[in-house]
């Protein structure tokens, strides 16, 4: 389980969700530089704060970057999804940069396509263990 200091509080719930997100360019295009990689970085950052969300960690290859955010039990994780990818994506359309224009078609940069990895807390069979021991709990239903 996550630490008690890592959980955060609403009005009626307490939680400490976090995701680990990959996005890739269209054609998985290897675009992404240090400069894009800041920029992108940047635009992140400010959609969690809108959002009431953090980015942990950010990181990249030149054709994917990798994401760690949390995230509130409110927010859909297609709306954030929407949000880092529609967002980061402007930003950087409007710094018209030499490693990214001329090299993808038309005026997207992600593709469509993102994968999202629940994480965080203890691993799954630990927390079926702990449920499993919970007075009257069975692993399937009767």
């Amino acid at each position: 389980m996550p630490r008690a200091s890592t959980f955060r509080s609403g009005r009626h719930v307490v939680y400490a969700l976090s995701v680990h997100l990959v996005f890739v360019p269209k054609y998985r295009r290897r675009v992404i530089t240090p400069r894009v990689f800041g920029i992108l970085h940047h635009a992140w950052r400010k959609v969690c704060e809108d959002l009431g969300c953090t980015v942990r960690e950010a990181g990249y290859e030149t054709d994917h970057v990798h994401l760690l955010v949390d995230y509130p039990p409110k927010l859909a994780l297609s709306v954030l999804v929407n949000a880092l990818k529609g967002v980061s994506a402007r930003r950087l359309r409007s710094e018209q940069l030499p490693e990214v224009e001329g090299k993808l078609c038309g005026h997207h940069f992600w593709s469509p396509s993102y994968c999202a990895v629940s994480c965080g807390g203890a691993p799954l069979d630990k927390i079926k263990r702990y449920v499993e021991q919970q007075r009257g709990g069975a692993s399937s239903p009767p």
